[in-house]
Order: C-alpha cells, then structure tokens, then sequence
C-alpha cells in the first residue's frame, strides 16, 4: 500500500510539473511573438473621422451594481467624451439594489439638460447578471458598435477617436484596450495585481493577436461590433467570464479581435485582499467553467490552425495552472521524504528542474512585459527582482483559494456574479476602512491557509534534518506567500 501510495504521489507531482512547463513553454512563445511584433496599426484600415459620413454612432455602455463610490466619478468622466453628440449614446445598465440608485438617478438628470443623450435602465431582477445587464441594454442600443466600461474605468477624452477608427475593416469584431491602474502603489497587493495584469496585456495580449491566435475581449475598456455580438449568439449569464465565453465565440465564427496596447484605460485596482478574493475567484472560476464549454468547439474547428487550437486550450487552461501549483506545492514536503527514504528513486526528482525552469522563462518573459511599461536600466531589474518574487510568493498563497475556485468550475458548480467592490482609492492617502461593500466575513479558506503556512514551515525544517536544503527557497516562499493572503485577510476585519 505505501508503495502504491508512493507511486501515486509521485505520479500527481509529475504531471502537474509538466503541465506547468508547458505553459511556460506557450508564455516563451507569446514572448518571441512579442518582440517579433511588428506595428500593424499604422496601415490598418481605419475611418476617417473628419469627414461626418464615416464617423460611426457608438452606443456607450456603463454596467453598474451598487456603485456608491465610484459611480459619480465614472459618469463625469463618460460626459467629457470627445465625440459627436449626434452619434452619441450612454446607457447607464443599473442593476443597483441601495441607495446609490437614487444618486445615479439624480446626475444622469443634470446630464440629460446639458443635451447629453443618456439613459438610466433599470431591470425588475439581476438575471444573467451582468451578461444579462449587457443583453437587455443592446435590445434598445442605437449604435452600430458598443462600447463598455466599468465603473472604476476612466478613458480618457479621445478614447473613442483612438478605437473606433479601426473598424473601417468589416472583419474587426472587437477592439481591446490595455487597462492601467490609478492605485499602483497603493500597497504591496496593488502592486502585484497591476504586474499580473500588465503581463496579461503586454506578453499575452499582443503575442496573440500578432499570430492571429485568439484573445479575449476583458470585459471592459473595449468596442464590440453590434452584429458581431449578435452574430456570436449574443451574451449569456452561464459562465462567470461572459466576456472570455463570447470572444471565443465569435473568433469560432471568423471575427477578428484588435488590440491596442498603446491605448491605455486607467482603472482601480482592488485594495482589500477580500476584494482581490471574489475578482480572482470569479476569473478563475470562469476561465475553467469556458474551458469546460468551449475547448471542445476549439479542437475540432477546422477554421483555425494547430497553433492557434494549441494557445486557445492553453489560454482555456489559464486558471487550471493554480491547481498544478497547489498541488506540486503540498505535495513537495512528501516528496521530500520520498527522495530521503528511497535512494532507487532518485531519478524521478530530476522532475523538478522543470518547475525551475519553468519560473527562469516566467521570470524572462515578466521582465520584457515589466520594462515596457516600467522602463529598463540597472534600478529597474532591481526593482522587478524584488516585484517578481513578491508576486510570485504572493501567487502561491492564493492557489489554495484559486484551485477551489477551479474545481468548482471544472465541476460545473454554480454560483452568482460577485462583484469586485471599488472605493474611488486614487492615492496612499486614500482609505477603504469603514466603507460599505466590505465583506462581512473571514473566508472560509483562511483556516486552511494558516494550516498551509505552518505546514510549509515544517518543511522549511525539514530541510535540517534530511540535510536536503533544494525545496528550502520554494517553501520558504509558499511559507510567505500563504503567511501573507491570511495575515492580510484576519487584519483587514480588526
């Protein structure tokens, strides 16, 4: 029985390293298309804005949900748009259930007399949630292209001058910002948030729309061509990244996906670790429940090539990593023993220079995504160093809370849309302490995370007595990692 256990162990630890390397091995790639990328916007089609007969009418679509904080600032922003009043339309999708209903109520008034054409649509119930919000509003939508935003975005004046152009080719279905982040520096939580992101839309987004490989819109700060979304069967409430479900339904269907990665969307980043629980939940949980309906129609689509099925399944597959993360994690203490007590079964750790070698190109690759944005030189690698293995640490503190959140998704477990609570935090001075919104209470996986980090001090300690210190640096970092999500999460109900 030990033996079989044993085998089993060792047989789970390997998989999953392997599966890790070969997302690092689909990141490399992104990587070298990245950098091979040759500006394509230059000569791209694009409508001629000065001549009043191609500039196209863009409906504006704000999808809120109990936005206290934030909404005023959102709609201010949205009014100060540089576009065509007579090719202007803003829907206002208010799903709210407080207060704030009346406050949204009484600023889209005032901008109704200054001419403005603005609508507050309001629903009897939250059905399909957002996706739902979304749908009904496109049901009266006046524009040829929608253009969304949530309520913590703020494009800037010309944002529209510098999208809607493109869709002078009748192929582009979609047109995809690259978000920004007003509260970077908020904390050490802000900060690796935005570095995660700022990978997701350098490295990811531009290494596979440069292929034509597919991308996703995010859910914001982009356009969709009307009969784009209509075409792909329209939003549906079944997943809990509707935005990631429609974009590969309409790539399926040949629509093609523009990304923009010198236009910048300034955005909030949460601030409260239990607000960066229920988003990363949600991604998480909808990135498996997308693979679970749409890899089938990926792999056998004979539209596409093999390379492109290959990122589309790993891309799918994003939110899955967190699994084979948590499980290489706890089982490396066993394995540990394992290697100490079964000198013929030395061979089978060579395994592990994978998930070396998988964070050296992770490290590679993050750095070419960091330098763009951040700038290079000697202060900076420095500065990305401590940035990489924050975010990494930080990265596997939350694999216990992301698995969960994966395996609920795989298993077709549902659940509703959680929104991510947003407190207009646009500098260090800044507090969300005393505002509504904040969850009432402790995760129920912060036991379990506290129960993770002593278990990774154990075999921190291991390492002395087996005189086997090569696991010493990776527990030491899951020890700070899942130290770190349940110190955070306890001090932010004290």
């Amino acid at each position: 029985m030990e033996i079989a256990i044993t085998y089993i162990i060792i047989g789970i630890y390997s998989l999953s390293l392997i599966l890790i390397f070969f997302y690092s091995l689909a990141q490399l790639n992104l990587l070298i298309n990245y950098l091979g990328y040759k500006k394509q916007n230059k000569d791209a089609p694009k409508f001629n804005l000065l001549d009043a007969r191609e500039v196209p009418f863009v409906t504006i679509q704000l999808p809120i949900f109990n936005e206290e904080y934030v909404v005023k600032r959102l709609l201010e922003n949205i009014a100060k748009m540089e576009y065509p009043s007579n090719k202007l339309e803003i829907q206002v999708l208010d799903d709210s259930t407080d207060s704030s209903v009346l406050d949204t109520a009484e600023q889209i008034k005032k901008l109704q007399e200054t001419g403005l054409d603005i609508q507050h649509i309001r629903r009897t119930n939250r059905q399909g949630f957002k996706a739902g919000a979304l749908k009904e509003g496109l049901k009266t939508a006046k524009g040829d292209f929608i253009a969304i935003f949530d309520a913590d975005f703020l494009p800037g004046t010309d944002w529209l001058k510098k999208t809607v152009l493109y869709f002078k080719d009748e192929k582009i279905g979609v047109v995809q910002t690259r978000w920004g982040h007003i509260n970077r520096d908020y904390s050490i939580l802000t900060r690796i948030q935005a570095f995660a992101l700022d990978a997701h839309f350098t490295l990811e987004q531009v290494g596979r729309n440069a292929k034509g490989h597919f991308i996703n819109f995010n859910g914001t700060a982009g356009i969709w061509r009307k009969t784009c979304i209509i075409d792909a069967g329209n939003w549906e409430g079944d997943t809990l990244t509707e935005d990631l479900d429609l974009s590969y339904r309409a790539q399926l269907k040949n629509w093609k996906f523009k990304y923009l990665e010198d236009v910048e969307t300034p955005a909030e980043l949460p601030v409260v670790i239990s607000a960066a629980r229920s988003q990363q939940f949600r991604w998480n949980k909808g990135g498996a429940e997308n693979f679970k309906k749409s890899v089938w129609s990926v792999v056998s689509a004979k539209n596409i090539s093999f390379k492109t099925k290959f990122h589309g399944v790993m891309h799918l597959l994003n939110s899955s990593m967190f699994l084979c993360v948590f499980l290489v994690a706890v089982l490396s203490i066993p394995m540990l023993y394992i290697k100490n007590r079964n000198e013929t079964l030395g061979w089978v750790f060579e395994v592990t220079s994978f998930f070396i070698l998988s964070t050296v190109i992770l490290f590679v690759c993050y750095w070419f995504t960091y330098k763009s944005i951040q700038g290079s030189g000697f202060s900076k690698f420095v500065s990305y160093i401590k940035l990489f293995f924050t975010f990494f640490s930080v990265a596997l503190g939350f694999s216990l809370h992301n698995s969960v959140a994966v395996l609920e998704g795989h298993f077709g477990k549902k659940s509703e849309f959680v929104r991510t609570p947003k407190f207009n935090i646009n500098s260090i001075s800044d507090s969300w302490k005393g505002k509504r919104y904040l969850a009432k209470k402790l995760s129920p996986h912060v036991i379990l995370e506290f129960g993770l980090t002593i278990y990774f001090l154990f075999g921190m300690y291991s390492a002395i007595p087996l005189n086997d210190f090569g696991l010493f640096p990776f527990h030491f970092m899951l020890f700070l990692g899942f130290g770190y999500v349940f110190f955070k999460s306890l001090s932010s109900k004290i």
